[in-house]
């Protein structure tokens, strides 16, 4: 008798220990799929913004002739501003210089995407600031400011740029310049850095 019993309760048992095991084994790949999907979900909601060509990026150490207007940062300039560069690099390029730009329009998230980098360089978002503009108050963002990558470049618009319309705005960024005034006119004084506010 004890040993009927024993047979029909070990198929049982096996049935049960089976069960269990594949009730674990099916919780496991639904817990296994949850994690994928929400790190799937994580990582589109929080994917690093790259920036592109579209975006106005040039690559770092890189740089554009003011003639690359199929690129957004140069085609999307303001017009103004990239007529007087024009003027003023082809009287440069008389004097032996080449006026190289390194930044000219840019996207707002491109914008934004820099602020966050300088906010990480520096430690802080006012220090930050001082280098970065918001999309908000980025002359770039509107087209109406262009980053020169020469030093000389820059020291011969620090002389000769007003007579073209074009002023340093930012004491600290010596590369920064926008159209302020009209040619000939004398170039407001500049702020100390991009957290200051321009005068009017």
């Amino acid at each position: 008798m004890q040993i009927s019993t024993t047979l029909v309760t070990a198929p049982s048992r096996v049935r049960q220990a089976t069960f269990v095991a594949l009730a674990v084994c099916l919780a496991a790949i639904v817990a296994a799929c949850v994690i994928v999907v929400a790190g799937l979900t994580t990582s589109f909601a929080t994917a690093p913004f790259s920036p592109r060509v579209e975006d106005g990026h040039i690559p770092e150490g890189a740089a554009v002739s003011l003639d690359d207007d199929h690129l957004p940062a140069i085609g999307e300039l303001d017009p103004a501003l990239l007529g007087a560069m024009r003027e003023a690099a082809t009287a440069a390029a008389g004097a032996g210089l080449d006026v190289p730009v390194t930044s000219g329009w840019r996207s707002a998230a491109y914008q934004d995407w820099l602020l966050g980098v300088a906010v990480e360089t520096y430690g802080s978002e006012d220090v930050a600031r001082q280098f970065v503009a918001t999309p908000e108050e980025s002359s770039h963002v509107t087209g109406e400011a262009v980053d020169i990558g020469s030093v000389d470049a820059q020291s011969w618009l620090s002389q000769h740029g007003a007579e073209y319309g074009l002023c340093q705005v930012y004491a600290n960024e010596p590369w920064h310049y926008e159209r302020l005034i009209e040619p000939g006119e004398v170039c407001p004084d500049m702020v100390p850095d991009a957290s200051s506010q321009r005068g009017s």
